[in-house]
């Protein structure tokens, strides 16, 4: 797979939106926009995006709710839902393929993350459920992971993450930071 810089087109797709005809964009813009949106974990602007969507453009296209569907299991945290992966693991047009498995990859990143942060040890059943995989599957990618297996107990011993220097800021907390800003300099 192909690297593609995800912010820069971000910036282009949002330019071609705000500049196309008639103020509505194709359904493949759509697509592609909502599917990076998601990529950044970008979920607040994901949603304004969904809902600024003409409803024509909506059932026009079905491959835009697919991946409304995947925002929505983000924006509630439901990852260990089956919804969500049988909606990454469809068969995607070539205009988002790449995005979506981008997504697929990063999602899976941040569940090994929040794993790792928040077990010390967890069965591996739940640990595929919340992956969508199978529980082989998942006891290659947690050793490919270097985490630890117990095969009798059945349990995953993660292995905390190396805390970042400093990650960027998910946007509630960048407009929490921005509300006080100002409330700072009105006082």
């Amino acid at each position: 797979m192909a690297a593609f810089d995800a912010i820069s087109l971000v910036e282009q797709c949002e330019q071609q939106e705000l500049e196309a005809p008639g103020g509505v964009a194709s359904p493949e813009l759509y697509k592609k926009l909502l599917a990076l949106y998601l990529l950044q974990n970008d979920l607040n602007n994901a949603k304004f995006l969904w809902k600024r969507i003409p409803a024509a453009v909506k059932t026009a296209d079905p491959e835009l709710g697919y991946i409304w569907e995947i925002g929505q299991n983000m924006w509630q945290r439901d990852f260990s839902s089956s919804k969500l992966y049988s909606a990454l693991n469809r068969e995607w047009s070539d205009v988002i393929k790449e995005i979506i498995s981008a997504l697929s990859d990063s999602i899976k990143q941040r569940l090994f993350q929040l794993v790792g942060n928040t077990y010390t040890s967890i069965e591996d059943d739940q640990f595929a459920s919340y992956l969508g995989m199978s529980k082989e599957q998942a006891i290659n990618a947690v050793q490919e992971e270097g985490w630890s297996y117990n095969s009798t107990t059945q349990m995953i011993l993660p292995k905390k993450p190396v805390p970042s220097r400093e990650a960027p800021a998910p946007s509630e907390q960048q407009i929490a930071q921005l509300t006080e800003f100002v409330a700072f300099l009105e006082n």
